[in-house]
């Protein structure tokens, strides 16, 4: 019987290659898209799930099939492995791919890292499927293809990210994702922080009955948590109340709309409080968290808006204004470390996490290991740095454009980059383009541009830049993933238990 990798007529990603009892599946490297190969004996039930051709080669049938959704669900079925699955409180790391192309790349990193870190390479909010134009099966998919070309069988996690109503659980429901990431930032009030005694008072008369403060059973109560004290007097309790009741209200009300849509099929959550305009303070931490378990939501990990600025492809930014200055940071998170580990345990999650290699070491080691990374517009920086590397006047042109669209599209994120300090498109010598990958303003503007860029279009309706990047990108899909190989390797090394 002849097997796939004598074939000599096809080239498959080697890593690929697997056999079960009933066939053999493997992923063709084309200069194109990828495609399905399967050899198995003819008359195989098996192959009627597969779309693709077939040819006869004695007693074999093969079949060559598209990366097709059709072909990813019936693979996924064949190869148990290409499930997502649970990942409890191991120290994990959620990889975004706004592009569909990265996965080998994350997959690479998390094996030389070690392979202990726990990753999740189908991860994509609602905000950038949108504005990507993606689906949450799309997601799922161009994830399980990346993890199949590189025979990744560590087991891996799928996140529906930043949730905001059950329309979005039922989506990713139906598309078979294992962690969903509540987001409840809209149910916030940022205005509780400098609210008068008077004024929360107020506040607190006016939200529902299960989330009245009194009902949380803090009023008057201290506790030491690792040697930190908390005392919920009346400002303090009706401070965090005013702020956060509504989004506890919320998030438990989408937890109860996930467990009935999800069936028996389990799942982990975790809640995103981080993108609000204030930070969350150690006692509405607790507060928070304590409300969450007291209305019965079971969560994995907690990502609360921690002090300083978590900017966008950035590194870590003090509350002064320092890059790279940690000092505020590691005393705030060493108490949020210790309630969680009182309250949960469960993790804590660094979102907006992409190159913030200042606090990593100090994360991983205040958490005892207890600890999220999520990143995701960082591994489309690395595209357009190989697009610098090999097609400098259509990084020329992105670049240019995100400058156009930069004010626009900056609303919806916590950004600081100013246009005047970005260097101009047509100034910059071609072999310097690479750097603008590097410098802090140039940097965030191409960051926040991606659903800008991913989706412009001529006035003939035609892609401006879609094609050109997804076509270059799959013919330097090598040095893609060895420029995510290498960038990884800087986010994950820090949190590789010891």
């Amino acid at each position: 019987m002849e097997s796939l990798s004598q074939l000599n007529s096809l080239k498959f990603w080697p890593q690929s290659l697997v056999g079960t009892e009933q066939a053999e599946f493997g992923l063709v490297h084309t200069p194109a898209v990828p495609r399905l190969a399967i050899l198995a004996a003819t008359g195989w039930p098996g192959l009627e799930g597969f779309d693709g051709e077939a040819s006869q080669r004695a007693e074999q049938t093969l079949l060559i099939g598209p990366t097709s959704p059709r072909n990813a669900a019936a693979l996924r079925a064949h190869l148990e492995w290409l499930r997502p699955r649970l990942l409890g409180l191991r120290t994990s790391a959620g990889l975004g791919d706004r592009l569909g192309l990265a996965t080998p790349g994350h997959v690479r990193a998390v094996r030389s890292a070690g392979g202990r870190i726990a990753p999740i390479f189908a991860q994509q909010s609602i905000r950038e499927m949108t504005r990507t134009e993606r689906t949450p099966q799309q997601v799922m998919d161009d994830a399980l293809w990346g993890v199949f070309q590189e025979g990744w069988r560590g087991g891996f996690g799928a996140d529906a990210d930043h949730l905001k109503t059950p329309a979005d659980v039922d989506a990713c429901v139906a598309a078979g994702y294992t962690f969903f990431t509540i987001d409840p930032g809209d149910h916030v009030d940022n205005q509780a922080d400098s609210a008068s005694l008077f004024a929360l008072r107020a506040a607190v008369e006016q939200l529902p009955p299960d989330v009245q403060p009194r009902a949380s059973g803090l009023l008057g109560c201290s506790f030491q948590i690792e040697g930190h004290a908390l005392t919920f007097d009346e400002a303090t309790l009706f401070r965090a109340a005013a702020k956060y009741s509504r989004a506890v209200a919320h998030v438990a009300a989408m937890y109860r709309h996930l467990r009935q849509a999800a069936g028996d099929r389990p799942f982990e959550l975790e809640v995103s409080v981080d993108e609000t305009d204030t930070p969350t303070t150690p006692a509405e931490h607790f507060y928070f968290a304590s409300e969450l378990r007291r209305l019965g939501v079971q969560w994995v990990s907690l990502a609360p808006r921690y002090v300083g600025r978590f900017e966008k492809g950035v590194d870590y930014i003090s509350p002064d204004g320092k890059i790279g200055e940690t000092g505020a940071f590691a005393a705030d998170f060493a108490i949020h470390a210790a309630i969680a580990r009182q309250l949960g345990p469960y993790k804590l999650s660094l979102h907006s996490g992409s190159d913030k290699f200042s606090v990593y070491a100090i994360a991983a080691q205040a958490t005892q290991g207890l600890v999220h990374l999520k990143t995701a517009g960082t591994s489309y920086l690395e595209a357009l740095r190989a697009v610098a590397a090999v097609a400098p006047e259509l990084f020329r042109e992105i670049y240019a454009f995100a400058r156009e669209r930069y004010e626009t599209d900056r609303v919806s994120y916590h950004v600081s980059a100013r246009l005047d300090r970005a260097p101009l498109p047509d100034v910059v010598a071609e072999a310097d383009l690479p750097a603008l990958l590097d410098q802090f303003d140039s940097r965030e503007i191409l960051h926040i541009a991606f659903g800008s860029v991913l989706t412009a279009r001529t006035p003939a309706g035609e892609r401006r830049f879609h094609t050109r990047l997804m076509e270059l990108l799959r013919v330097q899909s090598e040095r893609y993933a060895a420029n995510l190989e290498a960038h990884f390797l800087r986010h994950l090394r820090p949190f590789e238990p010891r």
